[in-house]
């Protein structure tokens, strides 16, 4: 009996460790205050794409995307509209695509191109060639949004996770925390919810 209660705590404790800890990326990854390191991605369109193309850029919606998980292309209508409320004001989306074409052919740089056209994307669709950014970010999901702000220190990590809290439907949602985290920063305000847990499809490396 000693044996089998001392298994049921084991199996409660990894329950709960799922469930608890930072909500936000891999264990090596940012945390809120971290300052992201720029990367240099191939864009659909054939150009490279920086964080330091965008001189004037107030910050970032770094979000970690793809075309084959059922949440990404839930969300996609979402993050396009993302693009369109947020670049005037200085706050761009690019999307990186973080899997393996090896393990997900539906996810290749031919098919991204053809993704982003029939969705007409008006944000750069970048590869993670060889799987290198994510881990540096944490990305654990697609989605998983990374939320950075330009200051003169580097682009400073304010917001993790996900982008509403309704992944199916997106006229049921109550809360926007991608919109709600880049108008405070934008207006000088505390981000009230600064990690969420991204709900999504695993990684494919």
């Amino acid at each position: 009996m000693k044996i089998l209660k001392i298994l049921g705590l084991l199996a409660l404790m990894v329950s709960l460790g799922a469930f608890s800890g930072k909500f936000t990326s891999g264990e090596d990854g940012y945390s809120i205050g971290d300052i992201a390191t720029d990367f240099s991605l191939k864009n659909v369109d054939g150009s490279m794409v920086s964080l330091s193309d965008y001189g004037e850029a107030k910050g970032f919606l770094v979000i970690f995307t793809c075309n084959t998980c059922p949440y990404s292309v839930a969300y996609e209508d979402r993050i396009n509209a993302l693009d369109a409320k947020y670049k005037s004001k200085g706050v761009p989306v690019i999307a990186i695509n973080p899997n393996n074409p090896a393990k997900k052919p539906g996810d290749s740089f031919a098919k991204m191109k053809i993704r982003a056209a029939n969705k007409d994307f008006t944000f750069p669709y970048v590869l993670d060639e060889g799987q290198k950014i994510y881990p540096q970010y944490g990305a654990t999901r697609t989605p998983h949004v990374f939320l950075l702000e330009s200051t003169s220190q580097g682009n400073v990590v304010k917001y993790i996770g996900a982008i509403d809290d309704n992944s199916h439907n997106a006229s049921n949602v109550d809360e926007k925390y991608v919109e709600n985290a880049v108008d405070a920063m934008l207006a000088g305000k505390e981000i009230k919810v600064t990690n969420t847990r991204a709900i999504g499809c695993s990684i494919k490396a």
